[in-house]
């Protein structure tokens, strides 16, 4: 039984670490963009503008908040070509207008909506593929909560990394099993552990500290 125990929790360990490992490299990469704020290209992407007059704007608006208002928008942001995550709705009540800031992989837009003449501003920044990974590690994120993952691609996105953070537990748990199983590489095991161990808590205390 043991035996078999081990030769599956093998087998899993090394085809589900060669699935997950496009995903960690992206992760990865992505997270040395984000600790030093730095992508290449990313302020020098090209913009665009265009304007849509005779938009179309949902019924009873003003009384909508939250995930309703920015699904009620959808179809706002469908008639000027915009689609991405939508990250809020801004609303100066005083001049009529609403500023939606809409999120992409590699892709900033806003729309300006100025409500009383139902036209739509739109500007659009190309930022690049280095800037697209950065995204996607920050996304969906904690901020917001009403309303993130309001754009299909984006509550897929989540999933995967969803799924990713599982699967990386389950390949810490079954390295940890693999190890242990193996009698001659046990002393080293736990040398490397103990070492990782206060390399971590040192970090953290000093960061807290």
């Amino acid at each position: 039984m043991n035996n078999r125990l081990y030769a599956i929790t093998r087998d899993l360990h090394l085809y589900l670490g060669l699935f997950l490992a496009p995903f960690v490299l992206v992760f990865s990469v992505s997270v040395f963009f984000l600790v030093h704020a730095w992508t290449p290209g990313a302020k020098g992407g090209a913009e665009r503008h265009w304007t849509v007059e005779n938009v179309q704007l949902p019924a009873a608006l003003d009384t909508l908040a939250g995930r309703a208002r920015v699904d009620a928008l959808r179809g706002v942001l469908a008639q000027a070509g915009v689609t991405g995550e939508v990250g809020f709705v801004g609303h100066n009540v005083k001049a009529q207008r609403l500023t939606i800031p809409v999120m992409a992989p590699g892709r900033e837009t806003v729309v300006k909506i100025d409500l009383a003449a139902r036209r739509a501003e739109i500007t659009e920044r190309q930022t690049g593929v280095w800037d697209a990974l950065v995204a996607l590690h920050k996304a969906p994120g904690p901020h917001l909560v009403e309303i993130r993952r309001n754009w299909l691609p984006m509550r897929v996105w989540s999933w995967f990394a969803d799924g990713t953070v599982y699967l990386l537990l389950f390949l810490s748990l079954s390295g940890i099993y693999l190890w242990a199983v193996l009698r001659a590489e046990r002393r080293i095991g736990l040398v490397l552990l103990g070492a990782g161990l206060m390399t971590f808590l040192g970090v953290a205390y000093a960061v807290i500290s």
